[in-house]
């Protein structure tokens, strides 16, 4: 069976004033499908680079990112489809729009392909513990609920993979435990692989596996 994500020998590096940067030297990664791996390591390590290959919104210098044993580039005709349909992404911010409800925001991604997801979205927001705020306009939530919302709107076109980059990073300890808690309940009950990004080592201790970015390729960490 093949991986919901590969990647294979991946590298990536930058061109900058004070010349050549070699971020990832060489990544291999294999993720099973509802598998929870967490990705650690500093700021500026390159996990964030590492999410935008696995996610097609950036080019590998060298080597090659799969889903689902395909190979993938965000040059590819129908990357934008093929994304919606294989990859859920949580930022550190929301990335909602003010103008919609909470339940419009979940629901955007499929209305966009023609899709009517309301009952799928109303459901995803009552397992995100939003029941009471399926309508309530952004303005009104907190930064907690807000965050919610996204994984919600992540996860509604049944994604195979959800990759999560410092999803609770703005958030306090608090909401950013039970946000975790809820997106990797919500990620098992589906079915969908979780790589999440972070550089907090308690918050993702229960992951299935651990990994940590040091000098452009990934080492198990306990």
């Amino acid at each position: 069976m093949s991986a919901v994500l590969e990647s294979l020998r991946v590298r990536r590096g930058y061109t900058t004033g004070r010349g050549r940067v070699d971020v990832l030297r060489g990544v291999d990664l294999r993720i099973e499908a509802g598998e929870v791996v967490a990705i650690l390591g500093p700021s500026g390590s390159g996990k964030s680079t590492l999410l935008h290959l696995f996610a097609a919104l950036d080019t590998p210098d060298d080597g090659e990112v799969l889903w689902s044993g395909g190979r993938v580039t965000h040059t590819l005709p129908d990357i934008a489809r093929r994304r919606a349909e294989h990859v859920g992404l949580v930022f550190q911010h929301h990335y909602l729009l003010a103008e919609l409800d909470a339940l419009e925001n979940v629901t955007l991604p499929a209305r966009i392909r023609g899709r009517d997801v309301s009952r799928e979205g109303r459901d995803l927001l009552v397992a995100m513990g939003l029941g009471e705020r399926v309508d309530a306009p952004l303005h009104a939530l907190s930064g907690g609920e807000r965050q919610r919302v996204a994984v919600a709107r992540a996860m509604v076109l049944r994604p195979a993979v959800l990759l999560a980059d410092e999803p609770t990073g703005s958030l306090d300890r608090a909401s950013a435990i039970a946000v975790y808690a809820l997106l990797r309940a919500l990620a098992r009950e589906r079915g969908s692989a979780i790589v999440i990004v972070t550089h907090d080592e308690g918050l993702v201790a229960d992951a299935d596996r651990r990994l940590r970015l040091v000098d452009g390729t990934l080492h198990a960490t306990t």
